[in-house]
């Protein structure tokens, strides 16, 4: 499968582009084969004005819960990473967003998913809303969630 590093709102006021090491995470963790459980993580990065550069995806630890139709992402391990390169980046490498599998090939998010990034999205201090990646087995599905209602959903860019 080939995911696209490039992306724009379908308002094109938003643009995001995936480091090479985002997308190998994603890659890492398709639901290929029946057996694989749902996989997930924090998107660190930086933000430019109203676009984002996704520089990294944390890959799940030891304590998240994955089962086949569910991932719950526990906060050890997950913000040692982000609050690390945070600091390490002097305030310029960011929490984003969230990122999650689907055993299916062009995934949608789900009520708990929608649910679950309102309420992530009302929590973040910065206001922005919140980066939301469904990673599917053929192509990803990205919107950025505001507070309450649906946000932008994305489309790949050549």
């Amino acid at each position: 499968m080939l995911f696209m590093s490039s992306w724009a709102a379908d308002d094109n006021r938003t643009l995001l582009h995936f480091s090479k090491s985002t997308l190998e995470t994603f890659r890492q963790h398709v639901q290929a084969s029946d057996s694989d459980c749902e996989a997930g993580g924090l998107l660190l990065g930086s933000v430019h004005g109203t676009h984002m550069l996704i520089e990294q995806a944390t890959a799940p630890t030891a304590w998240d819960r994955r089962f086949r139709y569910l991932f719950e992402r526990m906060p050890f391990g997950h913000e040692a990473i982000a609050m690390s390169r945070w600091g390490a980046s002097q305030g310029t490498v960011r929490y984003l967003g969230e990122w999650h599998t689907h055993p299916e090939d062009y995934p949608h998010p789900s009520g708990l998913d929608r649910s679950e990034w309102n309420r992530l999205s009302e929590k973040r201090r910065d206001r922005r809303a919140m980066l939301a990646v469904i990673v599917g087995r053929k192509a990803l599905y990205i919107e950025l969630v505001p507070s309450s209602g649906c946000g932008s959903v994305f489309i790949p860019v050549e």
